[in-house]
């Protein structure tokens, strides 16, 4: 049985929407979907990093409720392993789907040259929550199918076994529990997921959780030194680097397999992951299938520096239409009907975008913990996103969290603070560059 939390919605609620943005208009609109369903006629292609669903049938399964309610649109699923990487090759040319989860680190000022307006903020803001992640001048480009808390997914069992029955509440306390469940020598105690790059990205999910600000990343827009102690950077970035440098994580990074990780965290192989609340229904479904128990695997916050704990709430992938679509309107009837009417962010015990859903039962721990959700503010975030093209880092990118990790492995030159110093120096010239 589903249970919500009315309290703690609303307030997650209020810190969500109260940053959309604003500014002038003038860019048409993807067009509403017909009254009449059986009206609407077209052949789309959705672009999908789920190659998991894609494999699997459930997306197979989702058209078909679609074709339910629109009998005359065909949908067909393209998915990419390396969903950021293909499809920022693929968005050089007018060819990228229909629909398509925007890359993560295209810069929201683009997004009208690539993406269709849903419409008004002013109107669309009133029905789904984190519009403001995808507004330009009071244009909406995108709508998130649904929100995460950001987390360590973690086997509950491999904790307990190694005496630890409590959450770390401090990044020291987080590194000692590793090291117990390293002693105990049943499991891994911490997997990078470093081959496949992204899932070392989701570290900068957790910018506001250590210091509980959700101002936090926009305070990069003037922030010289991100790296600096006491900053969330400093925080999460040394955590990392701890965990490798400690031997708390697999032995050859190089060879890690997302897909192989999700049986090993499952079936008690494996410790922690840092992944987003969506992680969770996977790992127990992985657990399931390799004959373990799917109720071992739990949710945690990121450890704090600010005394209390606290977890970011925000969107994950934001549905868009291709400006260059030629059924604009096909597309958008699936675009709406998937993220509030196919129920896939209740099944994958996220936080629909809808407003007034449910939090899945999943966050239950958080609420009983006193674990507050803060939003992630977005004033700033095209400063900040320039900023951070300039400094050629690329926060939404796993390539510097890579060498992050070579460097504390021993097999790049350096350390953990000559790295910081570099980072620092490449931030705040570009920083000098965007604001002067």
């Amino acid at each position: 049985m589903r249970r919500g939390w009315p309290a703690v919605a609303a307030a997650s609620m209020v810190v969500l929407t109260a940053c959309s943005s604003g500014g002038g208009g003038g860019v048409s609109a993807a067009p509403s979907v017909n009254a009449d369903p059986t009206k609407v006629t077209g052949s789309i292609t959705v672009l999908t990093n789920r190659t998991d669903q894609l494999g699997d049938g459930t997306l197979d399964k989702y058209a078909a409720e679609f074709n339910k309610v629109y009998p005359n649109v065909k949908v067909k699923f393209e998915g990419m392993k390396d969903y950021e990487g293909e499809v920022k090759i693929r968005m050089n040319t007018e060819n990228y789907g229909d629909v398509l989860p925007i890359p993560s680190d295209l810069s929201i000022a683009q997004f009208p040259n690539f993406f269709s307006s849903l419409g008004s903020s002013e109107e669309l803001s009133k029905s789904y929550q984190w519009t403001d992640y995808a507004t330009v001048d009071s244009k909406v480009y995108g709508i998130a199918n649904f929100g995460t808390v950001t987390g360590f997914v973690y086997n509950k069992k491999v904790w307990a076994d190694a005496g630890v029955t409590a959450w770390p509440k401090t990044p020291d306390e987080f590194l000692a529990d590793l090291k117990a469940i390293k002693a105990r020598g049943q499991a891994v105690p911490y997997y990078t997921n470093y081959h496949d790059g992204w899932p070392l990205r989701q570290w900068t999910d957790a910018i506001g959780s250590p210091s509980c600000d959700e101002g936090a990343k926009d305070k990069l827009a003037t922030t010289a030194q991100p790296w600096a102690a006491g900053g969330d950077l400093n925080t999460v970035d040394s955590l990392v680097y701890a965990i490798v440098n400690q031997k708390l994580s697999e032995d050859d990074p190089t060879t890690t397999n997302w897909d192989q990780s999700k049986v090993m965290l499952g079936t008690g192989k494996v410790g922690a992951m840092y992944l987003g609340s969506w992680s969770v229904s996977q790992m127990r479904d992985a657990a399931t299938k390799a004959g373990a128990n799917p109720d071992d695997i739990g949710y945690m916050p990121f450890p704090s520096t600010s005394g209390k704990l606290c977890s970011v709430l925000q969107p994950d992938y934001k549905y868009a239409i291709n400006k260059h679509s030629k059924n604009q309107e096909a597309a958008r009837a699936w675009l709406d009907w998937y993220i509030a009417k196919s129920g896939a962010a209740q099944a994958e015990q996220g936080i629909s975008s809808v407003k007034g859903s449910e939090l899945p039962a999943t966050l239950k721990p958080f609420t009983d913990n006193g674990v507050q959700l803060i939003g992630q503010k977005q004033d700033k975030s095209a400063v900040v996103k320039k900023i951070d093209k300039g400094a050629e880092i690329n926060l939404d990118a796993p390539d510097y969290r890579q060498k992050l990790v070579d460097i504390a492995r021993g097999a790049a030159p350096g350390d953990r603070d000559s790295y910081f110093a570099e980072l620092n120096k490449k931030w705040s010239e570009a920083q000098k560059t965007v604001n002067g």
